[in-house]
């Protein structure tokens, strides 16, 4: 039964189709192997035992009679601590909302359970989700798969480790910046930022609402595919006969390609070399204006923050993290006529960009330009605190600002992952292409 908690989440699901796994016994093996590590508290922030048993039995009665809901019908996944659900504490990660407590699930676990799927619990996270590191003094901060004494990347850093350690079979989190792509890299799993609007937001503590996207961290492109669709209500794609052959890739070398430290430049470089032998053709392109882009940040991302958690914050400011707090605090200096001529450039920015890069099938860049950074050092040093979460975030924000969809895969090197960026609502046709990379990096 071990073999379970490492097998994709697709996989388990046609475990129990074919009869071969009990949903039962399936849901108590992953809570045993929760119960039973010697970082589980660190991981998880809560577990969710009588619902997953509850939602199990369910589901091996559907299994049973022949009734299932979904491919993923009794397949145990973990949700990141934003995510609502009844009865149960979310409190995202901070001592603001300690004791927060939702009377319904947000919409995405809804429709998660509604497809028959088992919530085991829920997972740490940077505070209220603003950060790319996974470090989170104030709660707990979760073990990264390939290094010990190095964060996980974040904000989803438990959803990532709750699967990279064999403790779910997929984890559910939220990218506003990064946030799904990053840990799944760093920890050597899938991960897809949908679309900006594509899933809902309804019960997920926010960020930044106009940023904010819900997304599968997972060990297959089959598991994203499965999990967005039932997030969303709507049938998965067919991921059959996928093929390299013929595929137009762009490499961006403006802005993502600057300061790449070491492993993650030849897990790139390696990734590519494979891509192309397998029939892919790569160009490489310098898009000058994407600097610019990059260069809104600040006015974009922390004014919102600092509007929709102002009041919450400043009741209690000496509950967070410094470097959060300053963060969030940053926002207070950007005046409404900076924030809404930022947002005119970024609009025009997300029209040149979808015409330079119309003939191509993705965009590619590193997932991330640097390895999980010492967590111990992230603590002492806020220098080094603020110059690697912003070099962490550098490329994958790059997605968020053009309301893009983005997929990561690993690269085969630890902590490595190759990013593809496609047009927005186009997750159907980035899971395809994604699935025959996926094939060829494997």
């Amino acid at each position: 039964m071990d073999d379970w908690l490492w097998m994709t989440a697709a996989d388990l699901g046609r475990g129990i189709a074919d009869g071969k796994i009990d949903p039962v016994a399936l849901t108590e093996t992953y809570l045993q192997a929760i119960d039973a590590h010697a970082d589980a508290d660190r991981i998880y922030a809560r577990t969710t035992a009588d619902r997953a048993r509850t939602e199990a039995q369910a589901a091996a009665q559907r299994a049973a009679s022949g009734r299932r809901l979904s491919p993923l019908d009794g397949v145990p996944i973990s949700w990141k601590d934003l995510f609502d659900s009844a009865g149960t504490a979310t409190e995202a990660g901070s001592k603001l909302l300690e004791g927060r407590v939702p009377d319904r699930d947000a919409t995405v676990l809804k429709n998660a359970a509604a497809a028959g799927l088992v919530c085991l619990g829920k997972t740490h996270l940077s505070e209220l989700a603003f950060s790319g590191l996974g470090l989170n003094p104030m709660t707990a901060t979760p073990p990264c798969v390939n290094d010990a004494g190095a964060v996980p990347g974040g904000s989803s850093s438990g959803a990532a480790a709750s699967v990279a350690f064999g403790l779910a079979a997929a984890g559910i989190g939220s990218d506003t910046g990064g946030s799904v792509r990053i840990p799944a890299a760093w920890n050597d799993l899938v991960g897809l930022k949908t679309t900006h609007g594509r899933l809902s937001l309804t019960g997920a503590v926010p960020l930044c609402d106009r940023f904010d996207t819900v997304g599968p961290l997972c060990r297959s492109v089959e598991d994203a595919a499965l999990l967005t669709a039932i997030m969303e209500g709507a049938k998965a794609p067919d991921l059959r006969g996928t093929t390299l052959d013929g595929a137009r890739l762009m490499i961006l070398t403006t802005g993502a390609m600057d300061c790449l430290r070491d492993a993650p430049r030849e897990g790139f470089e390696s990734a590519v070399k494979r891509l192309q032998d397998a029939g892919t053709t790569v160009d490489t392109v310098d898009l000058p204006f994407v600097n610019d882009m990059l260069a809104l940040s600040p006015l974009l991302y922390a004014p919102e923050a600092y509007g929709i958690w102002k009041d919450v914050i400043e009741a209690a400011p000496d509950k967070m993290f410094q470097p959060i707090l300053e963060r969030f605090r940053g926002g207070s200096a950007v005046s409404a006529a900076d924030f809404v001529a930022a947002w005119r450039k970024l609009d025009g920015y997300r029209q040149m960009w979808a015409e330079a890069t119309a003939r191509y099938d993705a965009v590619v860049i590193p997932t991330a330009p640097n390895l999980p950074p010492d967590a111990d050092r992230l603590v002492r040093d806020e220098d080094y605190y603020v110059t690697e979460n912003l070099l962490t975030l550098r490329n994958t924000r790059i997605g968020n600002l053009l309301g893009n969809c983005s997929l990561t895969l690993p690269t085969g090197l630890p902590s490595t992952g190759i990013l593809f960026i496609a047009p927005p609502m186009a997750e159907e046709r980035l899971l395809r292409l994604g699935r025959a990379a996926e094939a060829t990096l494997s």
